[in-house]
């Protein structure tokens, strides 16, 4: 940790930053799992919705 000291004597600590990296584009399958994850939420919130409207 970093840490340094102003002229009141006061302390001031700084978080070690960690090394850059650049993302790497997802993978086909990863690209599958994505979609299928996105249709079974969009399946979730319009049963909940429909749900709910079915109910009030």
């Amino acid at each position: 940790m970093y840490t340094t000291t102003n002229q009141e004597g006061i302390l001031n600590n700084y978080a070690t930053e960690p090394k850059m990296y650049y993302a790497e584009y997802p993978s086909p399958e990863q690209q599958r799992r994505y979609a299928l994850q996105g249709g079974l939420a969009i399946l979730l919130v319009s049963s909940l919705f429909l749900t709910a409207l079915a109910v009030s």
